[in-house]
């Protein structure tokens, strides 16, 4: 009995071994909560700013009061908010994104920079900027309602590709990304809505799901 559990525990240490050296598994849940928040009073920003601007200014009676209201300087205003709101998001989520994942790494004694992160990090990017562009052309062409499914979409690609290098949980998070993206690319009236369920709800709850799964008990034991 005593062998069979030798065996057991080589061939668990064995998995561990090649796991570490095939998938970064620094990767935090705590990264994926702070960004969910950060998504989140992003969107509550972009919303508030809507509705005082849009509807509280332009807006009475059932009707517009500009027929310019997505063409002219209104529309340059809010385009330029939603950019720099969400550019603000983005850099407040990677800072919390690099700091949890090294604090991570630290603690299982795993390097945070290596040729797995280099290899996550370039699939995360390239279906990335590749939507990012697509939703510039979106804008050019003043497609705006698409913009929202297609951020959902092409980070839900973005999660899947870079989900080779690093823990499954991504995958499923990616899978479920997109399928909020075809869903908001159907319902095109409620784009804020549907960006803050998949950027920060999904977040939060995939993150904590990560953390129960990956991290609580190496806290406890420390």
């Amino acid at each position: 009995m005593d062998q069979k559990n030798e065996h057991l525990q080589d061939l668990q240490e064995i998995r561990s071994i090649m796991e570490r050296s095939s998938r970064f598994i620094s990767l935090s849940g705590l990264s994926g909560i702070f960004a969910g928040f950060c998504a989140l009073l992003g969107a509550l920003a972009v919303f508030v700013y809507q509705q005082d601007f849009f509807y509280g200014r332009y807006y009475n009676h059932g009707i517009f009061l500009k027929e310019d209201l997505i063409s002219g300087v209104e529309f340059s205003k809010f385009i330029t908010f939603i950019f720099f709101v969400g550019f603000l998001t983005l850099l407040l989520a990677l800072f919390f994104g690099v700091f949890f994942t090294t604090r991570n790494a630290k603690k299982k004694g795993l390097p945070f920079w290596d040729s797995l992160a280099k290899r996550m990090i370039i699939n995360l990017f390239i279906p990335l900027i590749t939507g990012g562009l697509f939703c510039l052309v979106l804008l050019y062409h003043r497609q705006i309602y698409l913009i929202a499914p297609a951020t959902l979409i092409f980070y839900g690609l973005a999660l899947i590709n870079a989900s080779k290098y690093t823990i499954d949980d991504i995958r499923y998070l990616g899978i479920s990304e997109i399928v909020l993206g075809l869903i908001a690319s159907i319902f095109v009236g409620y784009g804020l809505l549907f960006w803050a369920f998949g950027f920060g709800i999904l977040h939060i709850i995939y993150g904590s799901k990560m953390y129960w799964k990956y991290e609580r008990f190496d806290n406890k034991s420390k």
